[in-house]
């Protein structure tokens, strides 16, 4: 038989194209997490805001530094009538045309005291700028986490397929002996259709985890910037084999480390700077001035080295009726920041206890689900053998067969669920990101 070059043609190209469809990226959840916090939207914002602060604290310190101003101004005049009594020749009368005008100035302006103000909004700023770091640091954690239950969500999904299509295998295979079984008239044509139904069950829960597996590895990409045609694969020997240590058993490491609760403490104490600030308007402001006026009036005057240096006052009376409102708007917004951490401290360890439940429990599963499968094997193959016997129908036989794919899929992910569970764990305790980077933190 002659085959067409482009027939063989289209055969490479399809199957070239199957092949690079189903290329996958092995990556470590380190490296995911690494990677996370070096692209993702999330840190790039939160080191902005850093940044931001940074600089809004460097404003601040600026103030405590003098004020210097140089004006210059050049006029011309017109018709300048000048009543001027001076002791000159011609009777104090200008000797020419009086049609322009120069002026000069430096001014200096150092402040000496102002209530505190300046101290105090410099103070303001540096525990924003603490607050807004330390809430970087939870964007990092935060972020931690959604990588690690993207990652855990990832590897459950693969697991699952894995053991779908191994199980998927056999019972394609039991159709194909119940085939020949149904044409010999072995078996009824019922027991085949029962076989072939759970065939295409098998198929839609592999569609299921298939499509799971699609929009989890999308998420997981998008947030570390990858690629869209990305596909993550993750070796079972990087995420189940991992060692849990240093393991939390109270809310004290959580009230130490989170640094959500970090961020609030320190808008506390901004607030209190606040408070200052605004009790700052019933004091007067204090400042040393010095000077430097250079003026020449055209043909009638002019001044060369007039420096002049002294002390200028001001008190704005207004302030003792107008300021208590602005002190209180800053004493109850001191008493709400006190209040919301006060409830933060209340939530955390409510998510502490709730951690550590979910993690005991998941070790307690973990345990059940090894000796489920060993008794769903067991009991598979007891009916199994009894069905060769007839000692057992179709349906119990499919039904034990569930019941150990069932329990295999439980087992396969157990223990990637305690591991996912310590992570959370150690998340609302402030600790997820020494987890993967404890030499900087």
């Amino acid at each position: 038989m002659k085959i067409s070059p482009l027939f063989v043609l289209g055969i490479m190209c399809w199957g070239t194209s199957t092949v690079t469809a189903q290329e996958k990226t092995h990556l470590k959840l380190e490296d995911a997490v690494q990677l996370a916090w070096t692209k993702s939207n999330e840190i790039s914002l939160a080191t902005s805001k850093v940044a931001t602060k940074k600089y809004e604290l460097q404003a601040s310190k600026n103030n405590q530094y003098p004020d210097v101003k140089l004006s210059g101004q050049y006029q011309r005049l017109t018709n300048a009538n000048i009543d001027l009594v001076a002791n000159t020749a011609n009777g104090g009368l200008p000797t020419g045309p009086v049609d322009r005008l120069m002026l000069g100035q430096l001014t200096a302006s150092v402040p000496v005291f102002a209530g505190f103000r300046i101290q105090n909004n410099i103070d303001l700023h540096d525990n924003l700028y603490q607050a807004e770091t330390a809430q970087a640091f939870q964007s990092k954690e935060e972020i931690a986490l959604k990588v690690v239950n993207y990652y855990a969500s990832l590897y459950k999904a693969q697991k699952t397929i894995e053991i779908l299509k191994e199980n998927q295998k056999r019972a394609k295979q039991r159709v194909v002996d119940f085939i020949d079984l149904e044409k010999n008239g072995i078996i009824p044509r019922n027991d085949l259709l029962k076989a072939q139904l759970q065939v295409s069950k098998i198929q839609l829960a592999i569609d299921e985890a298939s499509n799971n597996w699609n929009i989890v590895n999308f998420y997981l990409v998008n947030l570390l910037q990858l690629a869209p045609a990305t596909q993550i694969e993750i070796i079972e020997k990087d995420f189940v084999n991992f060692q849990m240590t240093n393991i939390p058993i109270d809310e004290q490491p959580a009230l130490q480390n989170r640094k959500d609760l970090e961020a609030l403490r320190l808008q506390g104490k901004a607030s209190e700077s606040y408070i200052k600030i605004a009790r700052s308007a019933y004091f007067p402001t204090i400042a040393i001035l010095g000077g430097y006026t250079a003026l020449d009036l055209h043909n009638i005057i002019t001044v060369q080295n007039a420096m002049n240096i002294g002390v200028g006052i001001s008190y704005d009376f207004t302030s003792l009726l107008k300021n208590d409102a602005l002190v209180k708007v800053a004493e109850s917004k001191a008493s709400e920041v006190h209040n919301t951490e006060a409830l933060l401290t209340d939530y955390i360890k409510v998510q502490v206890q709730k951690a550590i439940e979910d993690y005991q429990l998941a070790i307690k599963q973990d345990v059940v689900y090894a000796e489920a499968i060993d008794q769903a094997s067991e009991n598979y193959r007891i009916v199994k053998d009894k069905y060769d016997n007839g000692l057992s129908n179709t349906n119990d036989l499919l039904e034990a067969d569930v019941d150990q794919l069932t329990a295999k899929i439980n087992k396969a992910l157990s223990k990637a669920n305690i591991i996912q569970k310590y992570y959370e764990l150690r998340s609302v305790t402030g600790q997820l990101s020494q987890t993967f980077n404890p030499s900087k933190l």
